[in-house]
């Protein structure tokens, strides 16, 4: 894992299609991800066999080998450096993975992510907000994004983990941060669920930015309905979860929807509380065109 930099002047001239050099006689210096930080990087992402792994900006290869060699999971390191692909290469031979981890001379913006399930990266903020729109456009839901030092500015991450490094030195002086975005499916528009166990037709109008969802709830079959409470929502990948307190049928209730997005329906439970009892029942909701 690799952080580019540059020269200002250079960067002055480099043009933001191609990866940032350093300098004047064409090297491409890289900062390594220390090792604390490459065990967290991959906690958040959570690779595993069956998962497809792209490292932006791979340097000599180490996290896309750890995760080859500890998770089973088979990774692309791509970077425009051929002396350090040669280097991750034989990195990964010497570990016994190059079956699962390889590495290609290639520019990151270039870098098909169609079907990949977790991408990391250590770049520069503003290669980090240059990627965004590939990132939404070709990840999926539910596809795992995780950077070292930067995030990736309006797009709120879904978590975040900060350790104190002695060794740091670059970025950040001592101090790293790592960044997790798990891409959100779309929840928008007017879901229509049918519980009678719970006064019948309910419905949800949700708006959203990236995962951060505004929903508006009512029940009842009368005009209109009765709007209810949302106290919490959540949406992480496929998964949404909605807590919502309300009176349905003269009665106070708190409940919690859980399911899970596909193909314009959402299926999972709900877990009703009145206050003296709590039960779970079945939950489907049909979005409407």
């Amino acid at each position: 894992m690799r952080l580019f930099f540059c020269s200002i002047l250079f960067c002055a001239a480099a043009t933001v299609s191609v990866q940032i050099r350093a300098w004047d006689d064409g090297t491409t210096p890289f900062v390594v991800s220390p090792d604390a930080v490459v065990e967290r990087m991959l906690y958040l992402a959570q690779p595993k066999a069956g998962d497809r792994l792209v490292d932006l900006g791979s340097g000599d290869g180490r996290i896309v080998i750890e995760a080859a060699k500890r998770f089973g999971a088979k990774g692309l390191g791509v970077d425009i450096d051929p002396r350090l692909v040669n280097l991750a290469r034989v990195n990964a031979k010497r570990a016994g993975v190059e079956s699962l981890a390889t590495f290609e001379v290639q520019d990151l913006f270039e870098t098909d992510l169609r079907g990949v399930s977790v991408v990391t990266m250590y770049l520069l903020p503003e290669v980090n907000l240059q990627l965004v729109p590939r990132l939404t456009a070709q990840l999926k839901p539910g596809a795992r994004i995780v950077s070292h030092d930067y995030d990736l500015g309006a797009w709120p991450f879904d978590e975040m983990i900060e350790l104190a490094l002695a060794e740091k030195m670059v970025g950040p002086l001592g101090r790293s941060r790592v960044f997790l975005w798990v891409v959100p499916s779309d929840a928008r528009g007017r879901w229509i669920s049918e519980i009678q166990e719970l006064g019948g037709r309910w419905q949800f109008d949700v708006t959203q930015k990236y995962q951060v969802l505004d929903v508006d709830a009512r029940v009842g079959n009368s005009a209109g309905g009765a709007n209810m409470v949302v106290r919490g929502a959540r949406l992480r990948g496929e998964e949404i979860r909605l807590a919502i307190t309300g009176v349905v049928e003269g009665k106070g209730y708190n409940t919690l929807f859980a399911g899970k997005l596909a193909d314009g329906r959402i299926e999972g439970n709900i877990r009703i509380s009145d206050g003296e009892n709590t039960k779970t029942i079945p939950w489907k909701a049909t979005r409407q065109p």
